[in-house]
């Protein structure tokens, strides 16, 4: 199956994936019921559309637009809620024509702070074991409320409800509809100015337990009405994973935790000199900008802030949205003293009724929903302590009509002018004295809100554009830092779209920025490559709508690739292109100037035979222009297929001074005049390979065949498209025969080079491994080490006769019947890494990585690990390339998987040959057979072995 990949995008992520929709989102109501201190100001500023639109709007949306490219009997996939879950989706057996909410065992101290499904005892009996009618739901129970309502599991677990819901078939229909007929429906809740929750409320409509609850709520009995007449069910899949950010603190524990070194804890932000700031290293800072003389402590977080100078920030601290002014009414001032301390949150918000800002501020662990009389705190302290400390009265804060007293109704957070509100925020937390009355007075006659007031006030507008407006300010000036004196190491195609998020001023600044780009010119070329100026160049075009000029500076990007590979082949390699003396070493130049008369008479003809390569894991990093400037690590091995070594040239000198090329297909060209043979080719010339393969080894001009022509004849006996590395491997093939025509260089390490220079002049691109993979023997690790010349080490591996014999017996060497061309994959890969893409940088250094921890695997004889390395090395593919799978190889490798421990495509992927790693022998025949006796899968399994 294909990688399912979330970009997760502060939980506002749409998804398309085969044949269903992913509606990733969190409804307000569940953001302001979360238990604990929160940030769902901030999060839910993204969601100011459900204020307009509402629950039935989107459905509405989003379902027109499906329906419009997905036929029946389709299905919707929800994800909702403060959850980030990781599954497999293609594991999950859900009913045809119900809802189906999914759920994972989990234990009961979790489970109190969670929804819980309480499933029937009796398995679906259509389905598997793990599917149940849902006959109840509970929120936040107690360890009594889930025993009386018998949800407890043999095990004394119980089922989580993750916030994920499939709906199909005629429950489906039945959303549709509800769907199409929402208008008046969305008109009353607007006019009400109610609210309702695509989670509760939508999935109480198919329980009918929880109908007399929603008969009460918002538009409840036209959901119960619409939806009621089907069932839900739950399934429990055991193998789910997620990460619950429904508090404050639990963000930080992700971030801080086992996995914060996934954590990237400096971003779009700017950050002074530590000899100006007193920053920890642990802290993670995003979005933000940080002035000198700021302090921030160990594990806090600061998002989408600017800090001046003067503020200290506590250890476990949350900061977001906060913008501390550095001047007072445009005048500069002494640094404003303010001090977060540990394990406290602070936020602004903007108010929809005013132009004012509230500073908002609580204890990491405060819950907003615990009574005062009930263990409840703010900023850490009890209740009752803060009302004493403070001289301040019940009275103050709440109402007599207030039912439970707690920090979620409080009328505590002053509306003032911004350094005021520091004041009291100080205040308030016991920072600057406890009964000072200058400050309660100040308090008490201040415009108040509680956080149940602010959640209906948030000018969400405004916090967007506010957001937006402060992360283009610093991506432009990342940008113009990058440019100006930087060494290109930024994403500006990235930076772009953020700079571009500024309306009125965005494409302004990207202009500027193009205006600076002859500065880079200058640059020095071995700190600062040509193509990836050339691309800074391409995108900073695009971002100022110039796509014509973008489209031709696009041809220089690949032009400058080409001349830096040629480069790290040979000193002036592209000056010396002709030159006959580059395809020769020096120990046969001077015998051949020597001798040319008696060389006159001499007609020679060479066959070279090659084996294909496939390719473990490592790909890509073998890749120009990364291994020009990154090592690259490729574990790949050399093999025949149906005993025959398939791809091979005859080359022979004639006494005609053309040259004649044929190939396998039957096409023949006849060039009468060798020094015609210039670059660019034609990309549909079928003898573009043999005429850049004359360029790059010089043969043309070697006195060799000075009054003498050529025949080529290539062939190469496997599929096209078949990722088998062909064309490199048929391109080594030919370069190695000219060079043996000549007397020339044709060791190894040569010719691969050359066939680097030889597919950029073709303009295909690609990297070394294929043609490593064909001229060396066996299995080999090969590493390559940038520089000029590039440095090629092929380690072959000594591997027992034992394992040799065990691998041939267990792996599977299959052509899918799909075929893709790799060029255009090519070049999307190489254009991400130009542009800096973090996602493929990291992705591409994995897969080296891998590949030398399948070498070790090999080495050690555990070929089960090289299973499990080919696995996750699939699924660092299908990052790098969405398109490197398709529905018959889905299908292929669902059908193989129980048989398996790890399969892959070779090369590219998008189709051409798989490797299907069987568990054992055994596996490996009965695999075999049932993909060779004429089943639904359209593939062929050939015979190969390993050429040594």
């Amino acid at each position: 199956m294909r990688s399912l990949t979330i970009e997760f995008l502060t939980y506002n992520t749409l998804i398309f994936w085969q044949e269903s929709i992913y509606c990733c989102c969190m409804p307000e109501v569940t953001l302001k019921e979360f238990h604990g201190p929160i940030l769902w100001e901030r999060f839910s500023c993204r969601f100011h559309i459900w204020q307009q639109m509402t629950l039935m709007g989107l459905f509405l949306y989003f379902l027109t637009i499906y329906l419009q490219y997905h036929p029946v009997p389709g299905g919707l996939f929800i994800m909702t809620g403060d959850v980030l879950p990781c599954f497999d989706a293609s594991n999950l057996i859900l009913p045809e024509d119900a809802s189906c909410i999914i759920t994972v065992p989990i234990t009961l101290d979790i489970a109190a702070n969670h929804g819980v499904v309480v499933a029937s005892k009796t398995a679906f009996p259509e389905s598997s074991s793990s599917v149940s009618v849902v006959e109840n739901l509970l929120q936040k129970p107690s360890k009594d409320d889930l025993v009386d309502s018998q949800a407890l599991l043999e095990d004394g677990r119980t089922l989580l409800d993750t916030g994920i819901i499939a709906v199909r078939g005629k429950a489906w229909f039945a959303l549709v509809e509800l769907a199409c007929s929402c208008q008046s429906m969305i008109l009353q809740l607007l006019d009400s100015k109610k609210e309702m929750s695509l989670y509760e409320d939508l999935v109480a409509a198919w329980v009918p337990t929880k109908h007399d609850w929603l008969k009460k709520r918002p538009l409840g009995e036209e959901l119960v009405n619409k939806l009621g007449k089907q069932q839900m069910f739950s399934y429990c899949d055991h193998e789910l994973l997620f990460l619950h950010f429904g508090t404050s603190s639990e963000v930080l524990d992700h971030l801080t935790g086992a996995d914060s070194g996934l954590v990237g804890r400096r971003h779009l932000c700017s950050i002074p000199a530590t000899t100006a700031s007193d920053i920890a290293a642990s802290a993670i800072v995003l979005s933000s900008k940080i002035a000198p003389g700021v302090s921030v402590g160990e594990d806090s977080l600061i998002y989408d802030s600017s800090i001046s100078s003067g503020i200290q920030i506590g250890s476990l601290s949350i900061v977001v949205s906060v913008n501390v002014p550095g001047t007072i009414d445009g005048i500069v001032k002494d640094p404003i003293r303010f001090m977060l301390p540990d394990r406290h949150c602070i936020w602004e918000v903007p108010l929809s009724d005013r132009s004012d800002r509230v500073i908002v501020y609580c204890g990491l662990h405060d819950n907003p929903k615990t009574s005062i009389y009930k263990d409840g705190t703010f900023c850490g302290r009890p209740w009752q302590k803060v009302l004493h400390d403070l001289c301040i009265q019940e009275i103050d804060l709440w109402s007599s009509e207030v039912g439970e007293k707690c920090l979620w109704n409080a009328r505590i957070f002053p509306i003032l002018p911004y350094f005021e509100m520091l004041q009291l925020a100080s205040w308030l937390m016991g920072l600057s004295g406890q009964k000072n009355q200058s400050m309660l007075f100040l308090w008490k006659r201040s415009p108040r809100v509680s956080l149940e007031v602010l959640h209906r006030s948030i000018d969400f507008q405004k916090m967007c554009s506010g957001s937006s407006s402060h992360q283009a300010d610093l991506a432009a000036g990342i940008a113009r830092a990058c440019i100006g004196f930087g060494l290109l190491g930024r994403n500006l195609s990235q930076l772009s779209e953020e700079i571009l998020q500024m309306e009125l001023s965005g494409a302004e600044i990207c202009k500027d920025l193009m205006a600076m780009c002859p500065s880079l010119q200058v640059h020095n070329t071995t700190l600062v490559p040509k193509s990836r100026a050339y691309q800074v160049k391409v995108d900073l075009l695009r971002a100022c709508k110039n796509e014509a000029l973008a489209n031709e500076l696009e041809n220089k990007v690949w032009a400058a690739v080409a001349d830096e590979t040629a480069s790290a082949v040979r000193y002036g390699f592209k000056e010396d292109l002709l030159d006959a003396s580059l395809g020769m070493s020096s120990s046969h130049q001077g015998s051949i100037h020597d001798n040319v008369a008696e060389q006159q008479n001499v007609f020679r003809s060479v066959k070279v035979e090659l084996p294909v390569r496939v390719d473990f894991v490592g790909g890509w990093s073998d890749t120009p222009p990364w291994s020009l400037e990154r090592a690259g690590c490729v574990l790949n091995m050399a093999i025949c297929l149906e005993g025959h070594l398939p791809v091979g040239t005859i080359i022979k000198m004639t006494r005609m001074t053309s040259v004649l090329i044929t190939d396998d297909a039957l096409n023949e060209l006849i060039v009468q005049d060798p020094a015609s043979i210039i670059p660019p080719f034609d990309v549909n010339d079928p003898f573009r390979l043999v005429k850049c393969a004359l360029l790059v080894t010089g043969v043309l001009h070697d006195k060799k065949l000075q009054g003498k022509g050529l025949e080529v004849r290539t062939w190469a006996n496997v599929p096209r498209g078949s990722g088998l590395g062909t064309s490199s491997i048929l391109a080594a093939a030919v370069v190695k025969g000219l060079l043996q025509i000549i007397d020339g260089d044709d060791g190894e390490e040569n010719v691969a080079r050359l066939v680097l220079v030889l597919e950029q002049l073709m303009g295909t691109g690609g990297g070394w491994q294929d043609q490593i993979g064909g001229l060396y023997p066996g299995i080999k690790f090969t590493t390559s080490f940038p520089g000029i010349p590039l440095r090629l080490q092929v380690n072959p591996l000594s591997a027992s006769p034992e394992l040799m014999l065990e691998l041939h017996q267990r792996l599977l060497v299959v052509f899918t019947g799909q075929v893709r061309l790799a060029r255009r994959v090519l070049q999307n890969v190489v254009t991400r890494y130009l542009r800096r893409d973090n996602l493929l940088i990291s992705s591409i250094k994995r897969l080296a990585e891998l590949a030398k921890l399948g070498r070790e695997a090999l080495m050690n004889g555990d070929i089960d690990e090289l299973g499990n390395i080919m696995m996750e090395a699939w699924r660092l593919h299908q990052e790098l390339d969405p398109f490197c799978s398709n529905q018959s190889v889905d299908r292929l490798f669902e059908f193989s998987e129980p048989y398996c421990c790890g399969y892959k495509l070779v090369g590219a992927g998008g189709g051409g040959f798989a490797l299907l790693l069987a568990k054992d022998a055994v596996s490996a025949n009965e695999l075999r057979h049932l993909l060779s006796k004429g089943s639904e899968f359209d593939v062929k399994v050939y015979d190969w072995s390993i050429f040594a």
